[in-house]
Parts: structure tokens; C-alpha cells; sequence
């Protein structure tokens, strides 16, 4: 009697009131558009591709900062966008990244071309501090590549990620079982070392994902497939090696990259405008990027996932 008089009190107390809406995780709001240098009616979109490149975002934890767009949802989202803007009349891609998965940076190179073939209108990759690898991938999709004095490039290639748990497994006591369909269903197990026909099998999945970055830099930078490979065993190049190998087409800054897409666009003057959300901040195109949380201890995050993940990750990525 007492459990049922209490809800009958709380129904009245709440009779009448209005009904709170909590949301525990905060919404993701719009992307609204920022001038950051430059005037006139014409503009030149600034888009920034930087961390590891994942089309997967962290979860949602109570008290943790708003959501952020896996960096291929907001590649896609912005240049959807700036496809709607006539005003729009150039694509800058500043680039800031070691790579990361082979279908991400794909994607993202994928969104670039698909914008710039659509569009009609001049893109330069201008990379920062590293675009090796996936990232250098991406940057593929421009007419131009620019690098800064200072950017570390190259590492063409692909690497597959797994662990090997076997000796803390058996430290531990624990022995995994895997009822299995066929010998190779459980190949990648972290849970035992690799036999050598699974290694061969991982190899040819590399060597053919390698070949289609090979590929990729020959038809894009207008090389021969030869000459690629002999500068893409992994190794990474400063901008001064990159430019030689004819994999950067300048050396310079973003001032460069604004000057360079300004004349290929044919305008006098135009603003340099960067897509972001509400409260974010942007000031000038050196701006922190909207992509995951820029540092040292946010990368190592998105890498220890990376290799953390159920099964081997086949990777565009410059992996020290």
C-alpha cells in the first residue's frame, strides 16, 4: 500500500509539469562557414585532412566532449557543401596526417576527385608536419602538391597490423579454442603465430593493395611504374628528396597554396573560407582542424586502436 500511495503522490506532483529532455550525448550541429583570410565574392574552400585516417569514431562515454564526424563523413560532408556554392571557385587540402587505413585514404581520395572532376575547378594539397603514406595518398587527388620546407613525406606502401597475445595467453593460463570451417578461417589470430601459408596469403593481399598505390602515383604524378617503385620500398623524404623524385610539385607555405589556387582559378581576389561547426574555433588558415584532436597522445590513441581492433589491419601508414 505504501509503494502504491507513493506513485500516486508522485503522479500528482508531476501533473502538470513539463516534460525535461536530457541529452546525453550532445548533438552534432551543421557545419557553418568562416572566412579566415582574404576578401571579395569569390572563395577558395580550405579543407583540412589530418590524424590517423579511420572511418570509425571513439564511443559516446557520460561527460565526454561532443561527438566528433569520422574524418570521411566530414571529407564528404564539406565538399558536398562547397558543390552547392557556385562562389566556391578552388579546393585547398591542407594535410596533416601519417595515413592510416587503406579504405579511408582511398575514400578520401575518391571525394577529392569526384568534387574536383564535378566541380571543374582547380585543388592543391599543401601538407604540413607529415603526409606520408595514407596521407600522401590523399593528396593525390589534387592538381598540385605542395609540401613546407619542413614536411616528411613518402613511406608508399602498405603494412598489415596484428598481435601475437600467444606467451601472455599461456602466462596466464588461458588456451583459445577455434572450431574452424577451414584451415585458413582463423588466419590473423592473435592468439598464435602466423603459419607461413597465411603469411603468403597477407603477402598477396599487400603486394596487390601495393600495387594499386604504385598505380595510383604513376597515372597521378605522371611517372612510370618503374621509377615509383623504386622510390616507394617505405622510406619517408623530406620535402627537398620528394620534390626531386617529382612526387611534390613545390616547396612553399600556405600563402603558396592560397597564391597558387587563387591563379589557377583565374580570380584576382578571393576569401579563404574553412566549413566548421558552431563554437569551434577558426581564426586564420592555420587553424585547429575539426578531424580528431590533433597531439601526440591523441595519435597514439587512433594507432593503438588501429592495431587493437578485431583482426589484422591492412594499412596505408607511416609505422615507425
Amino acid at each position: 500500500m505504501r509503494t502504491l500511495a507513493a506513485l500516486i503522490s508522485a503522479a500528482l506532483i508531476l501533473q502538470g509539469c513539463s516534460l525535461i529532455d536530457i541529452e546525453l550525448q550532445p548533438r552534432i550541429r551543421p557545419l557553418e562557414e568562416e572566412t579566415v583570410e582574404g576578401q571579395g565574392k569569390a572563395k577558395i574552400l580550405l579543407m583540412d585532412v589530418s590524424g590517423v585516417l579511420a572511418d570509425e569514431t571513439g564511443g559516446i562515454v557520460l561527460g565526454s566532449p561532443p561527438p566528433r564526424v569520422p574524418i570521411v563523413a566530414r571529407v564528404r560532408e564539406e565538399l558536398q557543401k562547397a558543390s552547392e556554392d557556385e562562389s566556391v571557385k578552388a579546393l585547398v587540402v591542407r594535410i596533416n596526417s601519417p595515413g592510416g587505413t587503406i579504405t579511408a585514404s582511398d575514400l578520401i581520395y575518391r571525394e577529392i576527385d569526384v568534387f574536383k572532376t564535378r566541380r571543374k575547378i582547380p585543388v592543391i594539397a599543401i601538407m604540413m608536419d607529415v603526409g606520408a603514406s595514407g596521407g600522401y595518398y590523399a593528396a593525390l587527388a589534387a592538381d598540385t602538391i605542395m609540401a613546407l620546407p619542413t614536411t616528411v613525406t613518402g613511406s608508399i606502401g602498405v603494412v598489415m597490423l596484428t598481435v601475437n597475445a600467444q606467451g601472455l595467453m599461456e602466462k596466464i593460463g588461458v588456451a583459445p579454442l577455434a572450431i574452424k570451417s577451414g584451415a585458413m578461417k582463423d588466419a590473423g589470430s592473435p592468439f598464435r603465430p602466423l603459419t607461413e601459408q597465411e603469411r603468403t596469403v597477407f603477402q598477396s593481399v599487400i603486394d596487390q593493395m601495393y600495387g594499386r598505390f604504385v598505380s595510383l602515383i604513376a597515372r597521378s604524378r605522371k611517372m612510370s611504374e618503374e621509377k615509383v617503385r623504386a622510390a616507394a620500398d617505405g622510406r619517408i623524404y623530406t620535402a627537398e628528396q620528394a620534390k626531386a623524385l617529382g612526387l611534390v610539385d613545390e616547396i612553399g607555405y600556405m600563402d603558396d597554396a592560397v597564391a597558387a589556387a587563387r591563379k589557377a582559378a583565374g580570380v584576382a581576389e578571393a576569401r579563404v573560407v574553412m566549413y566548421h561547426r558552431p563554437k569551434e574555433y577558426r581564426a586564420n588558415f592555420y587553424s585547429a582542424a575539426p578531424a580528431p584532436t590533433p597531439g601526440v597522445e591523441s595519435s597514439l590513441q587512433q594507432l593503438t586502436a588501429l592495431v587493437s581492433g578485431s583482426g589484422p589491419r591492412f594499412l596505408y601508414l607511416w609505422w615507425p
